[in-house]
């Protein structure tokens, strides 16, 4: 499949058959786990010591991203013990790559998680430049520090989107959004689909 083409939506049985296994992908493949988990730059919500990891691969013109983006949200705040990684993946359209550069630069000011709602707010799919750009102005960002961190930051933001990129083909990922919890590696999910899935990686590690 066309990377630019949606995965197909499911739902995560509670017995996560239908999911992936990412840690043995990353292990047949040698994945190097420890870069998409713990890259330094990428921006992080939830508990940083969470004993769960949910990372999220998504497009902010992607309307299943922005379907499912409440529910993983109101699952990490309610739940209180996961850690969330967010991976700014734009892969649908040009204005989609101008999203993710503001998101990840309004981080140097500590705005990222109020960009990154103010852009999954945006209904619809196809958004345009334009349309982010009034979202992220109604954001209450500081707009002068964001255009300052694009012209400073440019470079380090640019390299971290390719190392994204790079981790989705070390994935075989073909489209967003893509949810790796705990071992699992999953497309798009609802409430209930989201403790099902954390609670079964919760009950895997308890095994080891």
């Amino acid at each position: 499949m066309d990377r630019r083409h949606f995965l197909q939506l499911t739902a995560l049985t509670a017995s996560t058959t239908t999911a992936l296994s990412f840690a043995s992908q990353a292990m047949a493949q040698k994945i190097d786990t420890n870069a998409i988990l713990n890259d330094p730059d990428a921006p992080t919500g939830g508990n940083p010591k969470g004993d769960v990891t949910i990372v999220a691969f998504f497009d902010y013109n992607c309307p299943y991203c922005k379907q499912a983006a409440p529910d993983l949200e109101r699952v990490v705040k309610e739940d209180g013990n996961i850690r969330l990684v967010y991976k700014d993946w734009p892969i649908l359209t040009e204005a989609s790559v101008y999203g993710a550069q503001v998101a990840l630069a309004a981080k140097y000011q500590g705005a990222y998680d109020k960009v990154h709602h103010a852009l999954m707010a945006i209904p619809g799919k196809r958004i345009s430049q334009d349309t982010m750009r009034e979202a992220v102005q109604k954001s209450g960002v500081d707009l002068k520090r964001l255009q300052a961190d694009v012209d400073t930051h440019g470079k380090s933001i640019l390299a971290l989107l390719k190392r994204t990129a790079a981790q989705a083909d070390s994935l075989d990922l073909a489209g967003t959004p893509v949810y790796l919890i705990g071992p699992f590696k999953t497309p798009t999910l609802d409430y209930d689909g989201f403790k099902r899935a954390v609670a079964e990686a919760r009950a895997r590690q308890a095994k080891k």
